[in-house]
């Protein structure tokens, strides 16, 4: 099953858009190949972008992070909130039709209360100078782990609502 098969393109980009706009989160669908599915993009920081345009980046840091939380929200059946690499707070939430597991909603771009971005490791892997990450860094908002509990229970009932209306 296919996630276009459980709403259409616009719905999914509708909740992502809806999604961002209550959580201040880039938010996102993925296939279960980790791909996104629409073209909306909210980047929520200037960092997040910087990373995600060098191949070591996108690569290492953002495409792991979502892979391995894909991975424990699939077999959890349950949401799953966690730092990347670079110390940014990436919730992912398991889309399930019958126990399958079809895709994730990912939803990023802060760094959690009392956290902070790893400037260091963020430069070894995209080669992005310190200076340069902590600068892109310095105006990243903050999100409580309520705040992001929050976020995962609101994006898993919204997701319930589109599978409960789907056409079968």
């Amino acid at each position: 099953m296919e996630l276009t098969d459980i709403a259409s393109l616009s719905e999914w980009a509708k909740l992502e858009q809806e999604i961002h706009r209550e959580s201040g989160l880039d938010a996102n669908v993925f296939n279960t190949e980790g791909r996104r599915i629409t073209e909306v993009k909210n980047w929520v920081n200037r960092l997040c972008p910087a990373i995600k345009d060098t191949d070591k980046g996108q690569a290492f840091i953002c495409a792991v992070a979502h892979m391995n939380l894909a991975v424990q929200a699939k077999k959890t059946q349950q949401p799953v909130i966690e730092e990347c690499d670079a110390g940014i707070v990436k919730i992912v939430v398991p889309i399930l039709v019958d126990g399958e597991f079809v895709g994730a909603f990912g939803a990023c771009g802060k760094v959690l209360d009392g956290g902070e971005v790893d400037t260091f490791m963020v430069n070894r892997t995209t080669g992005i100078e310190e200076e340069t990450v902590e600068a892109l860094s310095s105006d990243i908002g903050t999100l409580s782990q309520e705040k992001a509990e929050a976020a995962a229970v609101s994006i898993q009932a919204r997701i319930q609502d589109i599978l409960a209306n789907r056409s079968s």
